[in-house]
């Protein structure tokens, strides 16, 4: 059996991300798995504190291991907390943990800021208030939304069901002719199969929650002081 040098953090309903991630990054795998409790409300800017102590709670247990690398790869629970928010439970998984910590809302922006990117179609699942959310944490980082459409999910048993061609209709339908660059939000949706057609089809860069991650982490393990935070 491989020895695990990573743990992913995720929300307890995400069944795509452990999959996305070992075939983006299969030199990191394989990866533990910590399943956070999500809220009956769902993730709300309320509870974000809330979730961030049922973060830590759910990857206690893994830290026997002692993994190289931690991955928070809950993105709306990242971008709700803000630049600021952020940065605490990724220090916080740092001082737990002894590892490098890679967070999926900080590598979006990281992501974002290497292609060049200040000003980005996303397409997402959430619904309104969080659509909000993410419109104010890609502001805070300097980069404009041009264009936001979502599936609206209501819940995560229907966010759970969206398909990749799903995904492919609702990123086509999203970017415009003066798109710069399409990012797709939320690491439950699946998008491994689908991000090749796209960038090949749109000629734009073209990201999403788990692909983002599976380069922050893939750039940290190489280069530790490269760790998105």
């Amino acid at each position: 059996m491989a020895e695990t040098r990573a743990v992913l953090i995720v929300p307890a309903n995400n069944t795509t991300m452990a999959r996305e991630m070992s075939a983006l990054a299969p030199d990191l795998a394989p990866f533990a798995v910590a399943r956070v409790p999500v809220p009956p409300e769902g993730v709300t800017v309320e509870n974000m504190p809330a979730y961030a102590r049922s973060t830590l709670a759910a990857v206690a247990e893994f830290l026997p291991l002692r993994p190289a690398l931690v991955v928070h790869g809950c993105t709306a629970a990242g971008f709700l907390s803000g630049a600021k928010g952020v940065a605490e439970i990724t220090e916080a998984l740092r001082q737990r943990s002894g590892a490098t910590v890679v967070s999926t809302a900080a590598a979006m922006i990281a992501v974002l800021r290497h292609e060049g990117v200040r000003e980005t179609a996303v397409a997402t699942p959430y619904l309104a208030p969080v659509n909000d959310g993410l419109r104010a944490y890609l502001a805070e980082a300097g980069i404009a939304v041009e264009v936001l459409e979502s599936l609206s999910c209501p819940d995560v048993a229907s966010l759970g069901r969206v398909t990749e061609s799903e995904v492919l209709e609702l990123a086509l339908r999203t970017v415009t002719p003066r798109s710069k660059s399409l990012f797709i939000a939320c690491s439950q949706l699946p998008t491994a199969g689908v991000l090749p057609e796209l960038r090949a089809r749109l000629g734009i860069p073209v990201w999403s929650s788990i692909s983002a991650t599976a380069w922050a982490a893939t750039r940290a393990m190489a280069a530790p002081e490269r760790a998105a935070e």
